[in-house]
């Protein structure tokens, strides 16, 4: 176990300029060297078709082990040993592990699993990690149970486990991403809400195409939605509950034009942006008594607000300075510290749910960024360049970043894609149509 956790340490610690401490802390000597720019061999690990103990089972076992070795493939982290290439074959989830066999093919790790039926229709699903060069396994096997309509998230919570107990860091399979889909030219696309797993599985619409839509933000809990709808003619802030898919305006926004809204951790308060005149500022609103306070009163324009973790403080955008710029103030407003030094534009920043990061949107010489930087500025990284990119959110483990991506021209369209902290793995989040403004919700 010692030996794997080790290699993954390595492994994160060249990928990434900023190991956090709780990495560094696993990784003495050497592995405390960052090295911002690294190429990482990602670890073997091998994924056997889990033993169907039931004939109902059957249908399912071979799709939650693919589920499973795709979720942690697709980190960058990791690589599978292709199946044909198995000497061993796991008849049973009973049987020991012949660590010669998987240590001949360099197979670090093991994933092995077994699905079965019970009496209420329910499947239930068990599986185990080793260490095949340690000859150990990492940690006790666990089981989890639910319906057949949910396969595919009980497979992210088995690799949700693997990932953890390999990495010492929390997953990230196990959410899901509200967006704004979008269909039609560029001059007059339909925009509606949408919600999907955070790989694209399982979509379903939350509004129609009837009113424009922008910006939804998770709840911390992941069961409320807040956006910004045209429906009335002007941006008001609307609240959406997840399970029945009903939407109210919250009336404490009733400003002119409010916009950009999002929750603070505690999820009883929204902050957004209101225009009054020719000025906007930021306000604060509790949701269930519809009060509000107002948190700026700088004669510019004051968006895009963003909570840290610890619910203290809030980075937000503004053009106060004469350029877009990043500054950070108290929660309950006050004066505000400017961040972002570097050339260009800053804007739409985002806490790291770790609290040791803000990821931003920048623009350049004719250029768009996602790049993320300390709490008070300094190491400044970008981890992508195009024509548009824009609207970080991070996923539940503050290890990877989605954003929309706008292709250039009369046609263009925009994706999603998603990149880890270190610049590395940039690779397109599959939806059957456009989609942007993307909100990474919390672990079911």
């Amino acid at each position: 176990m010692k030996a794997l956790l080790a290699l993954l340490s390595l492994s994160l610690s060249l990928a990434i300029a900023a190991v956090p401490a709780s990495v560094q802390a696993q990784s003495p000597g050497p592995l405390r060297i960052e090295i911002t720019e690294g190429v990482i061999e990602p670890l073997p690990f091998a994924v056997p078709d889990f033993i169907a103990e039931s004939s109902a089972a059957a249908p399912y076992a071979a799709q939650l082990s693919r589920v499973v070795a795709e979720d942690l493939t697709g980190t960058g982290l990791f690589r599978e040993v292709p199946r044909e290439a198995h000497i061993s074959q796991i008849t049973s989830f009973q049987s020991p592990v012949q660590f010669a066999d998987w240590k001949a093919i360099n197979a670090q790790a093991l994933i092995t699993g077994a699905v079965s039926m019970d009496a209420g229709g329910r499947l239930v699903v068990k599986f185990r990690v080793y260490d095949v060069f340690a000859g150990t396994e990492l940690g006790d096997g666990m089981q989890f149970a639910g319906t057949p309509d949910g396969v595919r998230r009980m497979a992210h919570k088995v690799a949700d486990q693997v990932y953890s107990r390999i990495t010492g860091e929390g997953g990230y399979f196990d959410s899901r991403v509200v967006f704004v889909s979008e269909t039609g030219p560029k001059d007059s696309r339909a925009k509606r809400l949408a919600i999907m797993d955070y790989d694209g599985a399982n979509l379903q619409y939350l509004t129609s195409s009837n009113s424009l839509v922008l910006a939804p933000r998770f709840s911390p809990t992941g069961d409320r939605v807040l956006y910004t709808s045209y429906e009335t003619g002007f941006p008001r802030v609307h609240l959406l509950n997840v399970g029945d898919v009903q939407s109210r305006i919250l009336q404490g926004s009733d400003g002119v034009m409010s916009f950009a809204p999002r929750f603070a951790p505690n999820g009883q308060t929204v902050v957004y942006s209101l225009t009054q005149g020719s000025n906007t500022d930021i306000f604060a609103m509790d949701i269930a008594g519809g009060g509000t306070r107002q948190l700026t009163s700088a004669p510019s324009i004051e968006t895009a607000p963003s909570f840290s973790p610890d619910g203290s403080r809030i980075v937000f955008e503004s053009d106060r300075s004469g350029t877009q710029q990043l500054y950070i103030m108290p929660a309950g407003g006050g004066e505000a510290t400017r961040i972002s030094f570097g050339q260009g534009r800053y804007g739409t920043p985002v806490w790291s749910p770790r609290g040791d990061l803000i990821a931003f949107t920048k623009q350049n010489a004719g250029r768009f960024h996602i790049g993320v930087m300390r709490t008070d500025g300094s190491e400044e990284r970008l981890l992508t360049a195009s024509f548009l990119d824009e609207g970080p959110t991070w996923a539940p483990n503050g290890r990877v970043l989605m954003f929309a991506r706008e292709t250039q021209g009369a046609t263009g369209a925009s994706s999603l894609y998603s990149v880890d902290i270190s610049g590395r793995n940039l690779k397109r989040v599959r939806t059957p149509e456009g989609a942007s403004d993307p909100s990474w919700g919390p672990l079911q």
